[in-house]
C-alpha cells in the first residue's frame, strides 16, 4: 500500500503561482511513475503531468511551459509548480502513484484561480 497526501492548494489571482506537494509513504519502492491529475466541476479527471523514477517528465499540452513537475526522493515528495495560472486551471488536483499492478490516489487539493 502507498499513502499520498497533497497540500498547497488555495485561491490565487490569474497570473499567480502555487506549488502543490504530494508526500508519499508506505511501499513507495514499488512505484514507477508519479503524476498529477485534475478534475474541474462537471468534467472528467485529466492527466496534467507525470514524472518517472528517473526524472523524465511529461505534460498535458495546456500546461506546458507553465507547470513543472519535480520530485525529491529523499523526502518522498513530488511537487507541481504552477505559474501563470489561468481561471481554466481551477480544479481539484490529485496526486497519483502507479506501478505495473496498482494505482494509488491522494485525497485531492482545491486550486481556484480568480479572473
Amino acid at each position: 500500500q502507498v499513502q499520498l497526501v497533497e497540500s498547497g492548494g488555495g485561491l490565487v489571482q490569474a497570473g499567480g503561482s502555487l506549488r502543490l506537494s504530494c508526500a508519499a509513504s508506505g511501499n513507495i519502492f514499488s512505484i514507477n511513475v508519479m503524476a498529477w491529475y485534475r478534475q474541474a466541476p462537471g468534467k472528467q479527471r485529466e492527466l496534467v503531468a507525470t514524472i518517472t523514477n528517473g526524472g523524465s517528465a511529461n505534460y498535458e499540452d495546456s500546461v506546458k511551459g507553465r507547470f513543472t513537475i519535480s520530485r525529491d526522493n529523499a523526502k518522498n515528495t513530488v511537487y507541481l509548480q504552477m505559474n501563470s495560472l489561468k481561471p481554466e486551471d481551477t480544479a481539484v488536483y490529485y496526486c497519483n502513484a502507479a506501478n505495473y499492478v496498482d494505482d494509488y490516489w491522494g485525497q485531492g487539493t482545491q486550486v481556484t484561480v480568480s479572473s
